[in-house]
């Protein structure tokens, strides 16, 4: 009822301007998000090097390389926040926002470079033990190491998640990863400081795992994206805004893409075989504005019109193409 009681007193359109305007929004959110990840990781690998020279930790080395990988995934997605912007043309109909995707590839694919160089890492300190200097600087270094990482991970995701960015999730994941790293390098500094040598190389191996496991989400993800999956959620809502719309007797399918951080929805809509061509088009743009209402990053719909099987079955040319 509350948005209802919006869209009354609110003045909106949903001409295709509006559409870019609110696509481009949620680009500069996206590039706003990667500069601030950037800036925040950028330091933290600065801090994170100087101790390294001071101390001469191989674990913190591979901790600041990793933080180093994160802050520049940015520059993936921050081309596909930038190649989505771009309009639609004769080659790529529905523009570019699937560029995304590709990014998320990419990011994926810096996870598991990243969970290789740690189990690397961890099998190399546990064949050849190493002592740690400066402990009281490699364990700061490791706290700000996680913290810089934490922050940007929440930041990521939560920005990602708003405007429906696999991709951004996809890159927080990857920055939680590394935030894991440093907890490794924590514990081990700790355990070294009470000379229990094998510490670091035995909680190496378990964020290994943990890396694993968030490899497998952002993986899931990302797959999901290019397999064109969405919520299931979404086609409930999608079916009962259409449901509600007056005029409509039935539904037939309908089909959801995410392109980009935006919705595309295709759906059949049965309507009294006795209306107009005129009166039909009014019905499916009502339906439209009913679905782009109900459905969250929704910004266009291709609604079908049949009629009812009494007049025959309106696709029966088209049989012969849809048979299995």
């Amino acid at each position: 009822m509350r948005h209802q009681v919006s869209h009354v007193v609110t003045p909106h359109s949903h001409e295709a301007v509006d559409k870019v305007d609110s696509a481009m929004e949620t680009s500069r959110e996206g590039m706003r998000t990667l500069w601030l990840s950037l800036g925040i990781l950028g330091a933290t690998t600065v801090i994170q090097a100087v101790v390294v020279v001071l101390s001469g930790s191989v674990a913190l080395l591979g901790d600041t390389i990793h933080n180093a990988a994160d802050a520049l995934t940015a520059i993936p997605l921050g081309i596909a926040f930038v190649l989505g912007r771009r309009a639609a043309n004769r080659r790529y109909t529905y523009g570019y926002g699937r560029a995304e995707d590709l990014a998320g590839v990419a990011i994926v694919l810096t996870i598991a470079a990243s969970c290789a160089l740690a189990a690397y890492e961890t099998v190399d300190r546990l064949v050849s033990p190493r002592d740690i200097t400066h402990l009281w600087a490699v364990a700061t270094a490791a706290v700000v190491g996680f913290a810089g990482n934490e922050w940007v991970a929440r930041y990521r995701i939560r920005t990602g998640r708003a405007i429906g960015s696999a991709a951004l999730v996809a890159d927080g994941l990857h920055a939680r990863t590394d935030g894991f790293t440093s907890l490794a390098v924590l514990l081990g500094a700790g355990g070294a400081a009470l000379g229990w040598r094998a510490a670091d190389p035995i909680v190496g191996l378990l964020i290994t795992v943990a890396i694993l496991m968030v490899l497998k989400d952002a993986a899931r993800e990302v797959y999901r994206r290019l397999m064109d999956s969405v919520d299931p959620a979404l086609v409930d809502l999608a079916e009962t805004a259409l449901r509600a719309v007056d005029g409509v007797r039935d539904i037939g399918q309908v089909r959801m893409r995410w392109i980009g951080h935006a919705l595309r929805a295709e759906a059949d809509i049965v309507v009294d075989p006795r209306l107009t061509v005129v009166q039909a088009h009014a019905l499916a743009v009502a339906a439209e504005h009913a679905l782009i209402h109900a459905v969250p990053r929704l910004t266009g719909a291709t609604v079908h019109t049949d009629h009812t099987a009494d007049h025959g079955d309106p696709h029966a040319a088209l049989a012969h193409h849809t048979a299995v």
